[in-house]
C-alpha cells in the first residue's frame, strides 16, 4: 500500500465523515458478548506463511502459499473460487493474478433459502509480499524481498482464524449473514523506488483492481459492506480513521470503531483522521461501489505514517503481537 492523495474529493469525505462521527450517525451495534477468536491460531497461521518464505508473485513460495490458503478455506467449509487474470504492472507488463475467494453461507435447513437473498459481508487481505525492500537506507539491500510478517501475513492470519470461527458457526447453524473472504494477490507490486523509468498510474493493488472490475461488470452478488485488513499485527499498532474509508463508508467505519471501543480497544482504534491510503479498499469502493473500510496501522507522527520496518528486511515475526491480533480478530468477528 502507499500513502497517496488522488483528488481533492477526499476533503468532502473528510467533512462528511467528521460530521457523521460528531452526530453519531450509522447503525448502532452494541457488542453483547465478547466474540470467539484465538490469537494463538492466528499467530500460527502467520508463522506458517512465513515458513514458505517471501510470497513474491509467481515465485514458488507464492504458489505454495496460495495452494495452502485454498486448502485451509476448504477445510473450514468454504466454497472456494480461484479468480485468475492479468493486470499491467508499473512497466506495463502483464502480471498474472491469483485471487482466492472463500464463500461462506448460512445453513439453509429450515430457513426456506433466506440465506441466499441476504447481502454478503466482504472481508479481505493481501497475501503477496513486496519484491523490493525499497525503504532500506542501504541501496544494496533494496533488491531483497520483503519477508512480509506484518505487511501481508498478519491480515491473512487473522482472516484464516475468522474463517475457522465462521466455519464453526455454519456447522452449528449460528451464522446469520453470508460472508466472503478474499485473499488478494499483487497488492504490493507498486512502482519501486529503485525504478527510474516512466510508470503507470494505479500500480498498487492489482488483485483488487481485477476483482472490483469483474464485479462491477458481471456479479449479481450484493454486499452490504467490506473490511480490509493490512498490517494488523504490530505490538504498537494504531488504527486511525483512514480518509477514503471515511469518504466512501463512514457509517460502517463508525460502526466498527464503536465496536472496538465497546470491546475495550479504544486506545488502539483511535478516532483520529488519517490521510488517504491507496489500499485494496480504495478500488472496492471506487470501482465496485461497495462501501469498504480499511483497518491499517498508520501513525501520523511518523515520516511515512508506517512503521520503521515497513518495506524493509526487518518485517519479521518480531513485529507480531498476539494481543493486537486478538483485538483485531474480536472487532472483525463482532461485525458478523
Amino acid at each position: 500500500m502507499i500513502n497517496h492523495l488522488r483528488t481533492n474529493s477526499w476533503i468532502i469525505g473528510m467533512v462528511a465523515g467528521i460530521a457523521c462521527l460528531l452526530s453519531a450517525c450509522g447503525k448502532k451495534q452494541a457488542v453483547a458478548t465478547r466474540p470467539s477468536f484465538s490469537s494463538d491460531s492466528a499467530y500460527a497461521y502467520i508463522e506458517r506463511q512465513m515458513a514458505f518464505g517471501p510470497r513474491v508473485p509467481n515465485s514458488n513460495a507464492h504458489m505454495q502459499c496460495a495452494v495452502w490458503l485454498i486448502e485451509q478455506l476448504k477445510a473450514f467449509g468454504a466454497e472456494v473460487e480461484l479468480q485468475k487474470g492479468f493486470m499491467p504492472d508499473y512497466k506495463g507488463d502483464n502480471q498474472q493474478i491469483y485471487n482466492i475467494i472463500g464463500h461462506f453461507s448460512p445453513s439453509l435447513e429450515g430457513r426456506d433459502g433466506e440465506g441466499l437473498s441476504r447481502p454478503r459481508i466482504l472481508l479481505g487481505a493481501h497475501y503477496d509480499t513486496r519484491p523490493w525492500c525499497d525503504e532500506e537506507e542501504d541501496y544494496s539491500e533494496r533488491f531483497y524481498n520483503v519477508p512480509g510478517a506484518n505487511d501481508g501475513a498478519s491480515g491473512v492470519g487473522v482472516l484464516l482464524e475468522v474463517a475457522r470461527q465462521i466455519g464453526l458457526r455454519v456447522a452449528d447453524s449460528t451464522l446469520s449473514t453470508p460472508v466472503d473472504i478474499i485473499f488478494f494477490d499483487c497488492e504490493d507490486m507498486g512502482t519501486p523506488r529503485v525504478y527510474t523509468g516512466a510508470e503507470r498510474e494505479d500500480t498498487w493493488c492489482l488483485g483488487s483492481q481485477l476483482w472490483a472490475t469483474n464485479y462491477a461488470k458481471n456479479s449479481a452478488a450484493v454486499y452490504s459492506f467490506g473490511i480490509i485488513l493490512d498490517m494488523v499485527g504490530a505490538p504498537d499498532a494504531v488504527f486511525p480513521l483512514e480518509m477514503y474509508s471515511t469518504q466512501y463508508a463512514s457509517n460502517y467505519q463508525h460502526q466498527i470503531w464503536r465496536a472496538a471501543e465497546q470491546l475495550g480497544y479504544g486506545s488502539m482504534w483511535v478516532k483520529q483522521q488519517s490521510y488517504p491510503i491507496t489500499d485494496d479498499h480504495y478500488y472496492i469502493n471506487y470501482i465496485a461501489g461497495i462501501p469498504c473500510v480499511d483497518v491499517i496501522h498508520y501513525d501520523i507522527r511518523n515520516a511515512t505514517g508506517f512503521p520503521h520496518w515497513w518495506h524493509t528486511r526487518n518485517d519479521n515475526m518480531d513485529n507480531i503481537s498476539k494481543s493486537t491480533l486478538q483485538a483485531v480478530g474480536e472487532v472483525v468477528m463482532s461485525q458478523l
